[in-house]
């Protein structure tokens, strides 16, 4: 699975697929593995056009979280849908991941996170 990415300065901002589930959550993992071994450890997870995500897929998100934790680093949720944020506040993952509506704001505060370090 390829997966959309693209810098801003310190934060990777990461487009993920419109369906997060187990058919692609290996594929998932291994793509955003492969991302934070790169060095990429400040990481905008972008949901905006994420339709679906079970128990398979917010796995993948909690595993890179703890991927990025050892280097200082931090996974944050911009735009969820929402059915996708329903999930998320069921699970109480809300109290895990900070989730931004505003793009700017989310690349803002783990940049600016970045120079407070």
């Amino acid at each position: 699975m390829q997966l959309h990415s693209e810098s801003h300065g310190p934060v990777e901002l990461v487009a993920l697929p419109t369906r997060l589930v187990m058919a692609n959550a290996q594929e998932a993992r291994a793509a955003l593995k492969r991302l934070v071994e790169q060095g990429h450890h400040r990481l905008v997870f972008d949901l905006r056009k994420v339709e679906f995500v079970d128990s398979s897929g917010l796995s993948v998100l909690v595993s890179t979280l703890k991927a990025v934790k050892p280097h200082r680093g931090e996974v944050v949720l911009l735009s969820p849908s929402n059915g996708v944020r329903s999930l998320i506040e069921l699970t109480r993952l809300h109290q895990v991941f900070a989730i931004f509506e505003d793009r700017a704001a989310a690349l803002h505060e783990l940049g600016s996170a970045e120079v407070s370090s």
